[in-house]
């Protein structure tokens, strides 16, 4: 196999903060970052049209590209409609971050797509989806949702019914394992018109687990990132691992990516471990054994 993908590397995985996180996203060898930007330093709010150009400036200086941003607003995504004006809203001031950054992703939960396609909670998603979608097409951009919470033909069906492609994927293959018990694979091959970043990421499923309890759900409880770390790292349910120890087929994952034509990135995710900067070294260059 000759992977011709870049590398990327999630800078919040390092717990050291932006700016020293994309110093190791450097040393570790990484060609492009994803940083969260929901919150403290990197809210959009708080950044200032200087401090985005000084940001921009430093990222470019250490050769690295920012491969997504995270808008990841936790909560129920956008399944309470009352919530969603606002939410809505914080996501586009993400995606004009992103663009300003020199990227065209955001990648987000949206929640758990539900199987009844007439309630009010499926409304309310297509709705804020549909208005996500319009808005990062205009710019040329995409906000991608994390794969994990439904089974991937589930969430094709949801992605079918909105009016663009503004609303894509960001494929992470772990959280299927983990969570759904789909096959990585065949979700790749499903999703494959949608795909327009990934996640590299191992994990184990010891034992089947309700969706609700890791991504919340309205009426049921919300969507917590310490909580879903939590849960990885106690292996109750579900255990996240270094890479090349879980249950991610990487060589047919991989396989499947370059079967599709996928040419975007390939972002390490860590998001438990007592040695995260050792677990994504060594991600990195498991990622490099692959490129023939």
């Amino acid at each position: 196999m000759n992977l011709t993908n870049k590398i990327g590397v999630i800078v919040d995985s390092f717990g050291v903060g932006v700016m020293e996180g994309l110093k190791k996203a450097k040393e570790v060898g990484a060609d492009g970052v994803q940083i969260y930007a929901v919150s403290g330093e990197m809210d959009p709010a708080a950044l200032s049209p200087a401090k985005r150009k000084e940001l921009r400036n430093y990222i470019d200086g250490l050769g690295l590209e920012i491969s997504a941003l995270c808008g990841d607003l936790a909560g129920h995504g956008f399944q309470d409609a009352e919530a969603n004006p606002e939410k809505v809203e914080k996501s586009k001031r993400i995606l004009d971050l992103a663009v300003e950054l020199g990227s065209n992703v955001v990648t987000t939960h949206i929640g758990i797509v539900p199987d009844d396609k007439n309630g009010r909670i499926y409304e309310a998603m297509q709705r804020a989806c549909d208005d996500l979608g319009v808005y990062a097409k205009s710019m040329n951009a995409y906000f991608a949702i994390e794969t994990g919470p439904e089974p991937a033909a589930h969430l094709k069906s949801f992605l079918d019914t909105l009016s663009t492609n503004g609303v894509s994927v960001n494929f992470d293959p772990a959280n299927m394992v983990m969570v759904t018990g789909d096959d990585p694979v065949e979700g790749v091959k499903l999703l494959k018109d949608y795909l327009v970043h990934t996640h590299v990421k191992d994990g184990k499923r010891l034992r089947p687990v309700d969706p609700r309890d890791v991504y919340g759900y309205l009426g049921y409880g919300a969507m917590d990132h310490e909580k879903i770390a939590e849960m990885a790292s106690s292996g109750a349910a579900f255990e996240e691992v270094p890479l090349g120890e879980g249950k991610v087929d990487f060589p047919a994952y991989f396989a499947a990516l370059q079967e599709i034509g996928y040419n975007g990135y390939l972002t390490i995710e860590r998001e438990v471990g007592s040695n995260p900067e050792n677990d994504i070294r060594k991600a990195v260059e498991f990622i490099k054994t692959y490129r023939g």
